[in-house]
């Protein structure tokens, strides 16, 4: 069977968007979405990150599976990460999602 011009591109981005919402599931494990936690300015919880890129008392910078998370503050530190997730403690200034 021949389909008319464009009609048989299937857009799964939609598809599985539509399932996502119709069953309820969590949108962060199914999308591998950033979570991103914060307590006032002196605390976050960073879950489902890659990767530290740059990390420096003034400026941390993440990789996440859709964007690249840029933390800017004073005395930053990185309390403890695993696998999973990291708690940043410090004066947190700005949180910036880049592309």
């Amino acid at each position: 069977m021949k389909c008319p011009e464009g009609m048989c591109k299937v857009n799964l981005g939609k598809i599985k968007e539509g399932l996502v919402e119709s069953l309820e599931l969590p949108k962060d494990l199914m999308y591998g979405a950033v979570l991103v936690s914060i307590t006032g300015r002196q605390e976050m919880l960073i879950e489902n990150y890659r990767g530290i890129l740059e990390y420096t008392k003034n400026h941390i910078s993440l990789q996440t599976k859709t964007c690249r998370l840029v933390i800017h503050g004073k005395n930053l530190n990185i309390s403890y990460y695993t696998n999973e997730e990291m708690k940043i403690t410090g004066l947190i200034d700005s949180i910036i999602y880049e592309n």
